[in-house]
């Protein structure tokens, strides 16, 4: 029987519907807010694959083009591989269930969110959180949940939760949350400078808005969750945890605590290597089992050094931030670079400015619009010290470059006071913790080298979280270890002035608002401290762009003059861009924009443009291009498309016998305007130019 329950949420129905689809799935349900309609469901396996030490769970959300009354473009006409923003939709989705599954549990999950209706108003990204969290609610599978997605927007002073989109056009935070009714999973979003007290605010009340959801979800559990899975952990065979402390016991707390990474990963490896070697006789095949339980002994040692002595990994204090370097201008014909350093993460940013044809088309169920800002996140396997395949970016890039570029955003100019295209490139060097806040650094450096009119400075830092008992210690500027042995991982980026860009993910339950306030207090001071770091390199965006970028003039021409500047087939506008060497691109609105490396290039097609808006002007004297010969004497282009007669009797002061004595096909020559005929037509001049 289907069931269905509902909740009021600014004044629409969020509404949640089992047992009507997909019922051979372990989990199926339907969110509806408006008319968006979101699918989830979820299939667990029974059992877990022998010998894997890793629990798999993928989740994979889709918006099918028919949600919103769409055919697929291109060749293939159906749905191909995911878009960037469904793989972004995606990771919202993962980070916010990934916590609550028992950390021992193995058995493959997949979780499968799709948007079958599209209202165009109601952001689907959210509703998938919300849809996935009650499918797996339904499973029956060990989990921890419910969880609600929200977001929060805050227009003119006041937050709404899910906002329409354009709400968020008039909103001065874009926020998305995944919570349980008493703690904040995930965050992930960008503001306009706000305060770190205005950042708490929001938060607030997005877990505010998530419990009303989270409630929903119980009311439809209550009537249609399956039973819940019975789940028992394999026990270690007896004593072989033991035997691994004493042999680890030498050694594994020196290793731990060597600085360098590689060092240390190395030491540790070859460490782990002999004592799983020399248990083979005694325990035979628990290789999987004996790697779990050292990592949980080395989990142990670090968060007990961090929280009872404050040493971290590589020998620095909480609150202590690694050695900082920057560098600009480092490759001499990109149109601006940066090289930033931070301990042993290495970011190297270069910029690309471009023309309006440069921009990138966008098409999502929302609709098309073009990006003329972009940043592209790389991350080589060489990075990290690792062999792996170039397949182009994956899942993790496209969510750290999507946060950068979130967080340098607001205080990029606009595009009337900065008509170009930007592309921002973030090449990865070197990793040890948070290479997408150095990319937030290194790409605010590299932007103010290439003359980008930038607001102001945006640094980011990365925060971490251990929590023993009662006793909770915040880190800042965390190493990669000690995201992945640690409760929280939470990046920060701002200007001296506010926050910009932020991503959290909590692997705990009972986050308080204290400590979140406390980490983001911590993480303003630790930005401040960066940014003064940057400044000292370079304080301001230069007042010149690079010899190497291109030159953009704008030229505002009357809207009934578009289709004589194009010409017939646009034969015109190619060959004034053939003639003066730029790239010509004219807006709907008259804009007409031009490129060129050479500026005078750019100011020779701009007063090109000028006179043919204006028209001909007689006793003005043109450069123009013979066109053609005839015996009576030479057609003349003094304007792209507008030609004028010049007679054999207006060629010389003296008599010629033939045009070609004198002209030839492709000249160019300077001639006056003598005279507008009745019908339109042009008499031209050259001996009135000429001395006599």
């Amino acid at each position: 029987m289907t069931c269905r329950k509902e909740t009021d949420l600014n004044g629409k129905k969020f509404s949640i519907e089992t047992n009507r689809v997909a019922r051979q799935a372990d989990g199926a349900c339907w969110v509806q807010l408006g008319d968006t309609i979101v699918m989830a469901t979820v299939v667990g396996a029974d059992e877990a694959v022998e010998g894997q030490d890793f629990f798999p769970l993928s989740v994979d959300y889709r918006e099918k083009a028919f949600a919103a009354g769409k055919i697929p473009g291109g060749f293939f006409k159906r749905e191909g591989k995911p878009s960037e923003s469904e793989i972004l939709s995606a990771r919202l989705i993962d980070r916010g269930i990934r916590p609550l599954f028992a950390e021992d549990y193995k058995c493959e999950v997949q979780v499968m969110v799709s948007v079958l209706s599209a209202d165009k108003e109601n952001d689907p990204d959210v509703l998938g959180i919300s849809a996935a969290s009650t499918a797996i609610l339904l499973s029956g599978l060990p989990w921890e949940g419910p969880i609600a997605g929200v977001r929060v927007a805050r227009i003119e002073g006041k937050l709404v939760a899910n906002p329409t989109h354009d709400d968020l056009t008039q909103s001065d935070i874009d926020l998305v949350i995944a919570a349980t009714e008493d703690s904040i999973l995930m965050v992930e979003g960008e503001a306009q400078e706000i305060s770190e007290a205005e950042m708490v605010e929001a938060l607030a009340f997005g877990q505010e808005i998530a419990a009303q959801l989270i409630q929903v979800q119980k009311a439809v559990a209550a009537e249609a969750a399956k039973p819940r899975r019975t789940f028992t952990p394999a026990p270690a065979p007896e004593g072989l945890e033991s035997r691994i402390k004493d042999m680890l016991a030498p050694k594994l707390g020196e290793y731990l605590f060597e600085a360098d990474k590689q060092s240390r990963r190395n030491n540790l490896k070859e460490l782990y290597k002999t004592t799983i070697e020399a248990l083979q006789a005694d325990y035979p095949e628990s290789e999987a089992i004996a790697g779990e339980i050292i990592h949980k002994i080395e989990k142990h040692l670090v968060r007990k050094m961090i929280v009872e002595k404050g040493r971290r990994l590589d020998g620095r204090g909480p609150q202590d931030i690694r050695q900082i370097t920057c560098e600009v201008g480092v490759l001499p014909r990109v149109h601006g670079t940066s090289l930033f350093t931070r301990g042993q993460t290495q970011v190297l940013a270069a910029i690309t400015l471009g023309t309006k044809v440069d921009e990138q088309k966008m098409d999502n169920l929302e609709g098309e619009y073009y990006k003329s800002y972009m940043l592209h996140y790389n991350f080589p396997p060489y990075s990290v010290g690792e062999i792996r395949p170039a397949r182009g970016p994956g899942r993790r890039e496209i969510g750290h470059g999507n946060l950068a570029e979130r967080s340098l955003k607001p205080v990029m100019p606009n595009e009337g006071t900065f008509p170009y295209t930007v592309r921002v490139v973030a090449e990865v060097l070197e990793s040890n913790g948070s290479s997408s806040m150095a990319t937030v650094c290194s790409g605010s450096l590299a932007l103010m080298d290439a003359g980008v009119p930038i607001k102001e400075a945006v640094a980011g830092i990365a925060m971490g979280l251990i929590k023993e008992g009662n006793t909770t210690v915040v880190l800042t500027d965390i190493l990669g270890d000690e995201d992945h042995l640690g409760d929280m991982d939470f990046k920060v980026a701002g200007t001296k002035s506010g926050i910009t860009g932020f991503q959290m993910d909590i692997k705990i339950k009972g986050m308080s608002a204290a400590i979140m306030a406390e980490a983001l207090e911590r993480a303003r001071v630790a930005r401040l401290h960066i940014l003064g770091i940057m400044n000292q390199t370079l304080s301001a965006s230069r007042p010149e762009l690079s010899q190497y970028a291109p030159r953009i003039i704008t030229v505002k021409v009357p809207t009934d003059c578009i289709g004589l500047i194009i010409g017939p087939g646009g034969k015109t506008i190619r060959e004034l861009t053939e003639r003066t060497g730029t790239t010509i691109d004219i807006n709907d609105d008259g804009v007409v924009t031009i490129a060129s490396v050479d500026a005078e290039a750019c100011q020779k097609a701009a007063s090109i443009i000028e006179g043919m808006v204006k028209g001909p002007e007689v006793g003005k004297t043109y450069k123009g291009t013979v066109k053609g010969i005839k015996e009576f004497g030479a057609f003349v282009e003094i304007l792209p498309g507008r030609e004028g007669l010049l007679h054999i009797s207006q060629i010389d002061h003296k008599r010629i016998a033939r045009v070609e004595d004198v002209l030839k096909m492709g000249d160019q020559v300077e001639v006056e305007l003598l005279e507008i005929g009745d019908d339109g037509k042009l008499r031209l001049s050259r001996k009135s130019l000429l001395p006599k």
